[in-house]
């Protein structure tokens, strides 16, 4: 029985000498794994669309457990990002999260319009590189599980609170505390307070259409960052290697 789907190629490894076991995000069945026969090979038709972050259409039959791709073809490839070593580092930090929070079986047809969204967002709309960053790290945590709180202080309900607690998930004033709330908190102006708000709740195809100062865009990326990486309970160490080139 053969099956098709489309999906974006986040991790290849190696397997046997021609073979290739790709992990891949798709449509239709969350986080699978396709064996790619034949691909290392120069001649191989589907070598192309198994490719690291190639977006394609694959047909896969079952075999003695395993998806085994029959047919693929690509369907869009970013090449920008091969010839860029930042938006290649930042790229594959975007696909390293994508694959810790996709679940083997589980569609999540919103993380993959995300990941498929900031790539675009990279390669073809030259949006700025933090920007980019910043709408993937919030969105992503929302899309697992983590929205966090933005209506205002949760001590005093005060709008304009000035502080983000990453370890609470909620806006809070610098002057407010509650009891077992203590946590981490980070300061928040007014721009990377509205920019919060709009990109945990703005549709899908309008999450970049915004711009912000050089200083607050800085201030939501240690921010965005801090609350991802303390929710999901881990480094990256693609986004090490992404921060290495700026130092």
């Amino acid at each position: 029985m053969y099956e098709k789907t489309e999906g974006i190629v986040l991790r290849a490894t190696e397997y046997k000498d021609s073979d290739k076991l790709l992990t891949v995000l798709t449509r239709d069945f969350g986080k699978v794994t396709f064996k790619a026969r034949g691909v290392k090979s120069g001649r191989s038709k589907i070598k192309a669309a198994c490719q690291l972050f190639a977006f394609s259409e694959f047909t896969v039959s079952e075999y003695q457990g395993r998806y085994v791709i029959t047919e693929a073809v690509s369907k869009e490839l970013y090449p920008e990002l091969q010839n860029d070593l930042e938006l290649l580092s930042l790229a594959s930090y975007f696909v390293q999260v994508t694959d810790t929070v996709a679940q083997e079986g589980d569609p999540l047809p919103e993380l993959l319009s995300l990941l498929l969204n900031s790539l675009y967002a990279l390669s073809r709309l030259h949006k700025p590189q933090l920007l980019v960053k910043a709408v993937f790290e919030l969105r992503v945590a929302c899309i697992a599980g983590f929205l966090p709180d933005l209506r205002g202080c949760v001590v005093c309900g005060n709008e304009e609170a000035d502080r983000f607690n990453i370890t609470q998930g909620a806006l809070q004033c610098s002057a407010c505390s509650y009891e077992g709330a203590e946590g981490i908190r980070m300061p928040v102006s007014a721009g990377t307070r509205t920019a919060m708000r709009y990109i945990s709740q703005a549709d899908s195809k309008h999450l970049f259409s915004f711009n912000l100062s050089d200083a607050s865009l800085t201030e939501l990326n240690n921010v965005t960052e801090g609350y991802l990486t303390m929710r999901l309970e881990r480094g990256f160490s693609t986004l090490d290697f992404y921060k290495s080139l700026f130092i």
